[in-house]
């Protein structure tokens, strides 16, 4: 399902549009049992591009390794590989766009979704390669100037799309279970929306997707790890004026809270990513149902115990 060559043919094939409507669809056509659906666009990024001349004409893709390169046919000589670039008149380009997020629930349970991952690019002028004012003293000046000379941007051919990858959240989170002693974050928040009222009533990849990355740990070693993003693009206002309150007033926030989210116990699992709702809610409304006050389901007051008993973040 969704394999990732005929992933990386669609994008190589298909033209980006601004809604990007054409791509979900061919995307979707790979899975018509599922529903694929766009989940995300993230920030927009750049980083560095190739290197073309005065007319946009394609000198190289990777300013990078054309730099090694040209600086090696040079003689190693950084003055040499100066003046071809300026009497080239060479321009560095630069990459810039954003990340597409495309999910498809495969199952019931939260983990149950496949993640798509595609880029959606386009290449600029940036810089003369050269600035004449402040040369560059060294390759990684070269490559990457504190003081570029830039220019007034012109396109580079059109935007395209690239595959990134696809994460069967299930088997990546089996995965990353196995090189933990503890059960993971990640895990533990999944485990906890499916026994919760969140799990019965909403799709967790409907307001949150994956974010997989390495990392070295502290004897070097490559780690594989995961986080989770909220993609929540509802205005919904911190919860945090809970000083003081209590019973119905405090019950009243709570609710507010998961209405404008879009699913109960809402309130909790953005505690857990410190995001809008402080660990103080958390503990207030713990304190509150051992007391007098009987407002949460059984099985949202045995996840908040837990977290009570042994606190966690993601």
């Amino acid at each position: 399902m969704l394999d990732g060559q005929q992933l990386a043919k669609i994008c190589k094939n298909t033209l980006p549009t601004q809604h990007d409507e054409v791509l979900l669809k061919k995307i979707q056509a790979l899975a018509p049992e599922h529903t694929v659906r766009l989940a995300r666009t993230g920030d927009e990024w750049y980083r560095l591009g190739g290197v073309v001349d005065m007319n946009g004409k394609r000198i190289a893709n990777d300013l990078i390794e054309w730099t090694e390169r040209t600086y090696i046919e040079c003689g190693k000589n950084l003055q040499t590989l100066i003046d071809h670039s300026r009497d080239s008149q060479l321009i560095a380009t630069r990459q810039t766009g954003n990340t597409l997020y495309f999910v498809m629930q495969t199952g019931d349970k939260a983990e149950d979704f496949i993640q798509i991952d595609i880029d959606k690019t386009h290449e600029i002028s940036d810089r003369l390669l050269v600035n004449d004012h402040q040369p560059p003293e060294d390759l990684e000046e070269f490559i990457d100037p504190l003081e570029p000379d830039c220019i007034e941007s012109f396109c580079i051919g059109t935007a395209r799309y690239t595959y990134r990858r696809k994460t069967d959240v299930a088997v990546f989170m089996d995965e990353i279970n196995k090189h933990h002693l503890e059960e993971h974050p990640v895990q533990r928040f999944m485990d906890d929306w499916n026994r919760s009222t969140a799990g019965k009533n909403a799709v967790l990849c409907d307001d949150w997707i994956v974010h997989p990355y390495r990392h070295i740990g502290r004897f070097n070693e490559q780690i594989i790890n995961i986080e989770l993003i909220n993609t929540q693009s509802k205005n919904i206002p911190r919860l945090d004026d809970i000083a003081g309150k209590k019973g119905v007033a405090l019950h009243n926030l709570l609710t507010r809270f998961d209405r404008q989210a879009g699913y109960p116990f809402a309130w909790f699992f953005y505690l857990l990513k410190g995001k809008l709702v402080t660990p103080q809610t958390g503990a207030a409304v713990f304190k509150d149902i051992s007391g007098d006050f009987s407002y949460l389901p059984e099985r949202d007051i045995a996840v908040l115990k837990d977290w009570i008993n042994t606190p966690y973040s993601i």
